[in-house]
């Protein structure tokens, strides 16, 4: 059973969702929960790590449960690519979520199921949990590159992660790949790895991605999401206007994960992309839903 890394920082509320999201998996009892929680950045964050470390104490729904504690701020970034090594130094896969992620009570199997297929499957990155609310899509599918929102991996996979975001960048246009990168236009990944570069965001997950996609590796994608993001409630710095079509509840079946030809599905892909273009439809306050999507994209779901 793969274990579980979860990290925290300033929400206790959130955490205690997220946690009870989990814990109604029926392989929760199974699994291990490593909680890396970041230090404080301010000195009103203090009161709200001892909150966090005071429920984890009591948390008991784990087959274990142990805290991986930091004295200082390291940022969402540096915490995530730091635990994650860290726990696979010592596990062979890792199951990832943050304090903003809710996840479906099915969860946990689809995510053991699929790194068990495909674990010896070179060309497979990751296993993902969370999808747009869209019709036609596969039970699951391939898509080259990363993603970020409930998300698996092995330590094999995880040692193509590059942090140089700057020989990403170069790698992606010495190779006139921009356009597949941004899925046709239709996201702004290419720029999202430009503004880590300038230090307008930290973002691991663009680095991620971009690693990932670079090798011609895939990851899984479920069919419906197994997964909600808590996050886009107001209580974050840039949770404000959100697209509508990212408040996707996790869903209340379980997925099959057979075994498929590991090349990316290029029908579901379309879909997607289509998907995205279809936001750009004007509101009511002439801003295209598309671009207050990338926008919301570029601000929460990569500035990490």
């Amino acid at each position: 059973m793969a274990p579980v890394a979860l990290f925290a920082y300033n929400r206790p509320q959130h955490l205690r969702q997220t946690v009870a999201a989990l814990a109604k998996n029926a392989l929760a009892g199974d699994s291990e929960l490593f909680v890396f929680l970041d230090g404080p950045r301010e000195e009103s964050d203090r009161a709200l790590g001892d909150e966090i470390r005071k429920y984890v104490s009591s948390i008991s729904d784990f087959r274990s449960v142990s805290l991986v504690d930091q004295d200082k701020n390291i940022g969402l970034a540096a915490s995530i690519v730091a635990g994650v090594s860290q726990t696979l130094e010592a596990f062979e896969s890792v199951i990832v979520v943050e304090d903003d992620i809710a996840t479906s009570p099915f969860f946990l199997r689809y995510m053991n199921d699929a790194l068990s297929v495909y674990r010896y499957d070179d060309a497979v990155a990751s296993i993902h949990g969370f999808v747009y609310e869209m019709e036609g899509l596969p039970e699951t599918f391939f898509l080259k590159g990363a993603d970020c929102w409930g998300w698996a991996t092995w330590r094999r996979a995880w040692r193509v992660f590059d942090s140089d975001g700057r020989r990403l960048l170069r790698d992606i246009e010495e190779g006139g790949l921009q356009r597949e990168f941004d899925l046709d236009g239709a996201a702004q990944y290419t720029q999202m790895l430009r503004d880590q570069i300038d230090g307008r965001n930290d973002s691991w997950a663009i680095r991620w991605h971009a690693s990932a996609f670079l090798r011609g590796m895939l990851t899984l994608h479920p069919g419906r999401s197994l997964v909600r993001n808590i996050g886009l409630d107001g209580s974050g710095t840039h949770c404000h206007n959100v697209p509508a079509h990212l408040l996707v509840e996790a869903g209340d079946r379980p997925l099959r994960v057979d075994r498929l030809p590991v090349v990316e599905n290029t029908e579901a892909r379309k879909k997607i992309v289509d998907f995205l273009r279809a936001q750009s439809l004007p509101c009511c306050n002439g801003e295209g839903v598309l671009s207050r999507v990338i926008r919301y994209l570029r601000s929460v779901l990569f500035v990490k």
